[in-house]
C-alpha cells in the first residue's frame, strides 16, 4: 500500500491528488493508495482518503505501507524513515498557494541528496516513475537507522551551507 500524507495545516495540495488520479487513469499506478488530504478541496476518484487521521491512525498507515509519499515536512519524513519505509517527497510550492514560501525545496533536496528519500520533480512530472521505482526496488535508498538525534538538523544545515551562500 502507498500512504500519501500532506499534513494538517491550512494549505491545500490539490495538484498532488489530481496528479495521482491522472496516474491511475493512465494505468501508471496500480498499487492501492490511502491518502490523508488535509485541507485540499480536490477529492480523489481512484483511491480512499480522509481529510485528517488521528496520530494513532497515522502511525498505523505508515507501518502498513510499502511506500510513503509526503510533502516536505521533516517530522513526517522522519516518522517514515524511522519506520524503515521507502519515501517519495513532493514539494509544496508558493506559486500554487500550497505554502507561504518554498522552504520545502531545500528540505526535500537535503534528504534526497543524502539518499534517504526520492524527491519528485517540483512539477511532479516524474511522480509515477518515483513511486514505481521504489515499489519495484529499482532505486537504493539509505536506511536512517542509528542516526544521531541532531543529524537531521546537521544534514539540512550542511546542505544549505553548500548550496546557498550569501552573495
Amino acid at each position: 500500500m502507498i500512504f500519501v500524507t500532506v499534513g494538517s495545516r491550512q494549505y491545500p495540495f490539490d495538484r498532488l491528488f489530481k496528479k495521482l488520479d491522472k496516474l491511475y487513469e493512465q494505468n501508471i499506478l496500480k498499487e492501492k493508495i490511502f491518502a490523508q488530504i488535509g485541507t485540499s478541496s480536490y477529492k480523489p476518484k481512484y483511491f480512499n482518503y480522509q481529510r485528517f487521521v488521528s496520530p494513532v491512525e497515522f502511525q498505523q498507515k505508515i507501518t502498513s505501507s510499502d511506500v510513503v509519499v509526503t510533502h516536505g515536512a521533516s517530522g513526517t519524513i522522519m516518522q517514515a524513515l524511522k519506520a524503515n519505509k521507502k519515501v517519495v517527497v513532493v514539494t509544496r510550492l508558493e506559486k500554487y498557494g500550497e505554502h507561504i514560501n518554498d522552504h520545502q525545496i531545500q528540505n526535500n533536496k537535503a534528504f534526497s541528496k543524502n539518499q534517504y528519500v526520492l524527491m519528485s520533480e517540483l512539477e511532479l512530472d516524474d511522480l509515477g516513475e518515483c513511486i514505481n521505482s521504489l515499489i519495484e526496488d529499482r532505486v537504493f535508498l539509505k536506511s536512517w537507522e542509528n542516526q544521531e538525534p541532531d543529524s537531521i538538523i546537521n544534514m539540512i544545515d550542511n546542505f544549505i551551507q553548500e548550496n546557498w551562500t550569501n552573495e
